[in-house]
């Protein structure tokens, strides 16, 4: 968690298909403080609701940035239309550590569609960068962070190049979810996840396929950490005191 500060997790669920189905799959009500999550919808069509009162969808390019913050309960699941008719379904999540003093944030969500997210054209028809979060060179992300950082989706062509630098200290991390690569002159197969030196601010990356990358920096927060599942706090202290809150209904109710 340390070495990937503010990042605390990736979960990346990789294409596979689905069959039709009267039943939502997905995952139950369950709870979370501390942290913000990130779900970037590549295929498929993922629905939710939490213990405020809220619901959306997000469909192929479009993004939820959930803060958590001071605690809640919420349910991912299937899309409807998409259960009924199945396909294939592709996504990543992204746990993001919140620094202390925003950590009792009253939890709230950025929806950004597909249509919001800027696009950088790589030079030589080498791709794209699809801007989430931070800014590449002059395009800007909607998504509003507590902290630096860049979150970039790279889709790139047969011998596109993707270089460039980040702030010194930063910590970059590569997702490699399809073509080869190749980073700071070493090969890169599909499916890898690239974690940089913090001591360069240098990157270079070549694609020697077509190749979709998900591309994460960020400044960190160098603060301590005590999680435990979906709790991410400072102290045990604060953790302790996270439990009682859920044992004590204080994140609401779900069914």
């Amino acid at each position: 968690m340390h070495r990937m500060s503010p990042f605390l997790l990736l979960d990346y669920a990789a294409e596979s298909n689905f069959a039709p189905s009267e039943y939502a799959r997905g995952v139950g009500a369950h709870p979370h403080k501390g942290f913000e999550t990130v779900t970037i919808a590549i295929k498929g069509a993922v629905e939710h609701h939490d213990s405020a009162g809220n619901h959306g969808v997000i469909y192929p390019g479009d993004v939820q940035w959930m803060t958590a913050g001071s605690g809640l309960l919420h349910k991912e699941y299937h899309e409807k239309e998409f259960s009924r008719n199945g396909g294939s379904f592709e996504m990543i999540q992204l746990w993001v550590n919140l620094p202390a003093r925003f950590k009792k944030e009253a939890p709230h969500y950025q929806s950004i569609k597909a249509d919001q997210i800027g696009v950088y054209e790589l030079p030589d028809n080498g791709g794209t960068v699809k801007v989430i979060a931070g800014s590449w060179h002059d395009v800007q992300g909607p998504a509003k962070t507590y902290t630096p950082i860049n979150l970039f989706q790279v889709d790139m062509n047969e011998g596109g190049i993707f270089n460039g630098t980040v702030e010194e200290g930063h910590t970059l991390s590569v997702l490699v979810m399809e073509g080869e690569t190749t980073m700071q002159g070493k090969r890169i197969e599909p499916q890898s996840l690239v974690v940089f030196e913090t001591s360069g601010t240098v990157f270079s990356i070549r694609a020697d396929s077509k190749a979709r990358l998900l591309f994460m920096s960020g400044e960190p927060l160098n603060e301590p950490i005590a999680s435990y599942g979906p709790f991410v706090m400072n102290t045990q202290a604060e953790l302790m005191e996270t439990f009682e809150e859920f044992r004590e209904g204080k994140f609401g109710e779900l069914n």
